[in-house]
């Protein structure tokens, strides 16, 4: 279940991990689909034989910008802030893909608020999220940090 804050908290929880995001499974379908939408299909995603024989990760991996395009899926199921309008994805800055995520993984996201800076009719938050796979002490397989205007 979603934490619920209100708009008024925000600045008051910069510094903080506001909320970890529940699992999300990366499967090889879905690494297909997003292949195809976006028309990446390079062998190391779609050819599980192949990667069998001469992947370094011995098996299919997930594209890094789809495990980067499931952030506010992430979010949303992590938070609601309470008073919100809308919020608009606004950028990211230093995105980086740490790990490869294996075809069949399960990923969260851990979200640290960063900053809470006041914009017109809203605030800008800078999210450091951290997307982890399961497994104890897995590397991330992706770090970003997230810029979101939340409007009221």
């Amino acid at each position: 279940m979603p934490r619920t804050i209100a708009f008024a908290q925000l600045p008051q929880l910069v510094g903080s991990e506001v909320a970890v995001s529940h699992w999300f499974e990366v499967g090889q379908e879905r690494i297909k689909a997003f292949a195809e939408a976006t028309e990446d299909r390079q062998w190391i995603h779609v050819d599980p034989e192949r990667c069998a024989r001469e992947s370094p990760f011995g098996a299919p991996v997930a594209h890094g910008f789809l495990t980067l395009s499931l952030l506010p899926a992430m979010l949303d199921s992590a938070l609601v802030i309470e008073g919100m309008r809308m919020g608009l994805n606004y950028g990211l800055n230093r995105v980086r893909f740490p790990a490869p995520l294996p075809s069949g993984s399960r990923v969260r996201g851990r979200w640290l608020l960063a900053a809470c800076d006041p914009i017109e009719g809203g605030v800008q938050l800078t999210w450091n999220v951290a997307v982890e796979p399961d497994g104890e002490g897995a590397k991330p397989v992706c770090a970003a940090e997230f810029l979101i205007r939340a409007h009221t």
